[in-house]
């Protein structure tokens, strides 16, 4: 776990502008709303990924529907396609705080997730939604993170 760190002035102008997109993520606990065919992932990550997207797709070609709160109705400039993705917060956790991106409702299935703007064939992790269950991973190689 890292130390609370109040005022982030070191984020890279994009990444302040993803975390201003929802800022009421990370004020508390995420709710979850899982059962039947529908899952969800949690994301561990390392404190320097704050504000930093991560994308899904399904990897039997579905389409992922967009989060409902973050449904979007104006253009990015990420200089990548829209997929669904979700920015890295800090969360409170006691007297510290867990940096994560949470995906709250997916249907059951094979996922890719990466960073975004990177190509697919770049992705990062591939993860197994389990309907009823929250999947949960550690972030991996924090090093790839270039943004």
């Amino acid at each position: 776990m890292t130390q609370p760190n109040p005022t982030r002035t070191d984020l890279s102008p994009e990444r302040a502008a993803n975390l201003a997109e929802n800022p009421h993520a990370g004020q508390g606990a995420v709710m979850l709303d899982i059962g039947g065919d529908v899952g969800a992932i949690v994301i561990h990550l390392d404190a320097s990924w704050e504000g930093a997207e991560i994308e899904i797709e399904a990897l039997d070609g579905s389409t992922v529907p967009a989060l409902p709160e973050h449904a979007h109705t104006h253009e990015h400039e990420h200089g990548h396609p829209h997929r669904p993705h979700v920015a890295v917060v800090g969360r409170p956790a006691g007297q510290a705080v867990i940096y994560s991106a949470v995906f709250p409702e997916l249907t059951q299935g094979r996922y890719a997730l990466g960073q975004a703007g990177q190509p697919a064939r770049l992705r990062a992790v591939e993860v197994e939604v389990t309907g009823g269950q929250v999947t949960e991973l550690v972030w991996p190689d924090t090093a790839r993170d270039s943004s």
